[in-house]
């Protein structure tokens, strides 16, 4: 078939898993495509073709968590670094914030494949997301995604005077990381010295390069929302489990 395409790739594309989970389950033999039971790793199909999943891949993804954790300064998102400890290492009973109404109830399981969806510097603070669920994933750092995240941003001029308002534009949109051209930002002033920045894109320390680029230098960066997430009143260095109804 002309337009085939790989069955894993497919279930992601529809937002069913992630490929990695698609092909844990193919191998399981948890697929279905048109009702046929799909065990070959690498098989290819016809996008219109139906695919299914057992009740028992239905029932592992439900077990799956995802995590809201306000990381403080001096963690690093994903691997540890440099003599740097990842964020997840502050996941465990204690930490977990007393006003969080979630039924969940925490076990060290949920430590495994728990991975971050989106950076967050080392010396930045603020909502970082830690997901077992590949969909969680994918929504918030495929490609194609369009959900916005908001930082707070304080910062000092580097040059005399006062931020000129093309460069505030050039914040908004006009600059190029890298050579390109990036996606357009709300970026408006909160105060003298902090700006309120949303972007539809994570570049690696996209906000402090762009910052540089028109004469600011930032001091201080805290993400304040993911999507519909908000930060809210969880405090720095505990975590809390994602709501059922919460959305990005």
């Amino acid at each position: 078939m002309t337009d085939s395409i790989r069955l894993s790739k497919r279930m992601s594309e529809l937002g069913i898993c992630s490929r990695r989970e698609a092909d844990e389950w193919i191998e399981r033999g948890w697929v279905r495509v048109d009702g046929q039971i799909i065990s070959q790793l690498g098989t290819k199909i016809h996008p219109d073709q139906k695919i299914t999943i057992e009740k028992k891949a239905q029932s592992e993804q439900a077990k799956k968590v995802t995590i809201l954790i306000n990381k403080p300064m001096g963690f690093v998102s994903g691997q540890a670094e440099d003599g740097h400890k990842p964020a997840v290492t502050l996941v465990n009973e204690k930490t977990r914030w007393t006003a969080d109404k979630t039924e969940e109830h925490f076990h060290p399981r949920q430590l495994k494949s728990l991975v971050p969806a989106g950076r967050l510097d080392i010396d930045s603070v603020g909502l970082l997301v830690l997901t077992q669920d590949g969909r969680v994933a994918k929504r918030l750092i495929g490609e194609e995604t369009e959900v916005e995240k908001e930082y707070l941003v304080r910062v000092r001029h580097t040059l005399p005077g006062k931020l000129p308002d093309e460069k505030l534009k050039q914040l908004r949109h006009g600059l190029k990381l890298d050579g390109k051209p990036l996606l357009p930002a709300k970026v408006n002033w909160q105060n003298d010295d902090q700006l309120r920045i949303v972007l539809q894109e994570g570049k690696k320390r996209q906000i402090r390069r762009m910052c540089e680029a028109v004469g600011l230098k930032v001091v201080g960066l805290k993400r304040v929302r993911i999507g519909k997430v908000k930060l809210g009143d969880l405090p720095p260095g505990q975590w809390r489990y994602l709501h059922p109804d919460e959305k990005f």
